[in-house]
């Protein structure tokens, strides 16, 4: 960012300087030629001054002209040619100087009836002066773009490092560092920025807190519920009907599984670190998804069939993953039709090694109208008179390891569950790369 505004300034300021340095040359160029001009008609006004001085009553000059005062009023180099009226020819001619004047510069003066000056004197010396004052206007140019950089040095951090740091603190906030920074760098709207982001910060640190107690306090309720239910369950287990006994111990299987799955969300709610975690076997968490809804489909008279790889591990929660894929086979069941089919099977990518792990959930139903397609996975939003937070829910599991859900397809319906990847292999296997 200092690199940009840094560059953005000298921009600035070499344009400017352009603009300004060159029409400033090129004034001090035409100085320096004024005031050698200028010189020269003051000496011609001096020297018209002592020609007219030495005429007579009749406007002639008597005798030949006096040129010894006008002499010294030539330059060293230069030569003076005066035309002036006598009685006996009509004008005669006076060259005082030099004989000729290499690369001349000239200037005359008309004295009407009293005749005329040409002072011709080099160009030299008055091109050495323009060149002395180009240079010293190029090093005045030069050194206030010198302090202008220095200037835009500072500039440039003073206003880039601000926004770094506030650039890092809502980082830091995003990562979940509530600790409040009470630095300021005297901009008053980056300090506005980093009061608001103070102020978030408790807000949020108190929301978390909050939110942690009270899925502590409903984890604790349901617990306390799902043990008093599953009390009478173990009561009709001693019933004499095998059938109630069947029923009763298979809804206290699925009770031990909702128990286990609260403590899992609820511990893995507070792990905010899901990058370092170890991989788990994928065919193995989606095998106990497949068993508890397989006697539901069966009730319908349609089959669920899960299908992959049992090498595949991936570094997920395998609560999060089963409770996503669990939303997922719950609506094939309530809005698909057919087979509903769970397969796990790897995708490659072009950026990395190992490829990805893909859990994809279909159905054979008429699949998602195109109009709800855009929408399905906004929480709250539901066609088949649902709460509407199933699908939102799972993807924010998903994606709460790092990996991502996705519509692949409409028609039938096929949900895709991508995750990282980490194939089990020999320990003394050696990969090798195509030729």
């Amino acid at each position: 960012m200092r690199r940009r505004i840094l560059r953005s300034i000298l921009t600035v300021l070499t344009i400017t300087t352009v603009v300004l340095g060159v029409p400033l040359i090129y004034t001090a160029w035409l100085w320096v030629e004024d005031i050698t001009r200028n010189d020269l008609q003051s000496r011609l006004d001096r020297i018209s001054s002592e020609v007219i001085a030495q005429e007579r009553v009749d406007g002639t000059v008597h005798d030949g002209l006096d040129v010894r005062a006008m002499s010294a009023l030539v330059p060293e180099g230069g030569k003076l040619t005066i035309v002036y009226p006598t009685p006996l020819d009509n004008a005669a001619r006076t060259d005082i100087g030099v004989a000729q004047v290499t690369d001349p510069l000239v200037e005359s003066l008309s004295m009407g009836t009293s005749g005329s000056l040409r002072l011709e004197v080099p160009a030299g010396p008055m091109h050495s002066r323009q060149e002395q004052a180009v240079a010293a206007v190029a090093l005045a140019v030069l050194a206030s773009l010198g302090a202008a950089f220095s200037v835009a040095v500072v500039t440039a951090r003073r206003v880039a490092d601000p926004l770094r740091d506030v650039a890092a603190r809502a980082a830091r906030l995003a990562m979940g560092d509530f600790r409040p920074d009470p630095r300021r760098h005297g901009i008053a709207e980056l300090d506005r920025v980093s009061d608001v982001l103070d102020s978030a910060t408790v807000e949020i640190a108190g929301r978390l807190q909050r939110e942690h107690a009270l899925v502590a306090d409903v984890s604790h309720q349901l617990r306390s519920r799902l043990t008093a239910v599953r009390l009478r369950l173990d009561e009709l287990s001693t019933h004499a009907d095998p059938e109630v006994v069947h029923e009763a111990e298979e809804a206290m299987a699925q009770v031990d599984r909702l128990t286990d799955a609260i403590d899992d969300l609820v511990r893995t709610s507070r792990d905010e670190d899901a990058t370092d975690r170890d991989p788990v076997p994928v065919m193995a968490e989606l095998r106990g998804v497949a068993t508890e809804w397989t006697h539901p489909f069966h009730e319908t008279g349609r089959e669920l069939l899960l299908l992959g790889d049992e090498s595949l591990q991936a570094p997920i929660t395998g609560s999060r993953l089963r409770e996503a894929v669990a939303v997922l086979v719950d609506n094939a069941l309530m809005h698909g039709g057919g087979t509903c089919t769970i397969s796990v099977r790897t995708v490659p990518t072009m950026s990395s090694r190992d490829p990805l792990i893909c859990v994809e959930v279909s159905d054979e139903g008429e699949g998602v109208r195109d109009e709800l397609a855009p929408h399905i996975f906004d929480r709250g939003f539901s066609a088949g008179g649902s709460t509407g937070v199933g699908l939102a829910l799972a993807r924010a599991l998903v994606e709460a390891d790092g990996g991502r859900l996705e519509l692949q397809r409409r028609r039938p319906a096929l949900f895709a569950v991508f995750l990282g990847s980490k194939l089990n292999r020999p320990q003394n296997a050696t990969l090798t790369e195509p030729r």
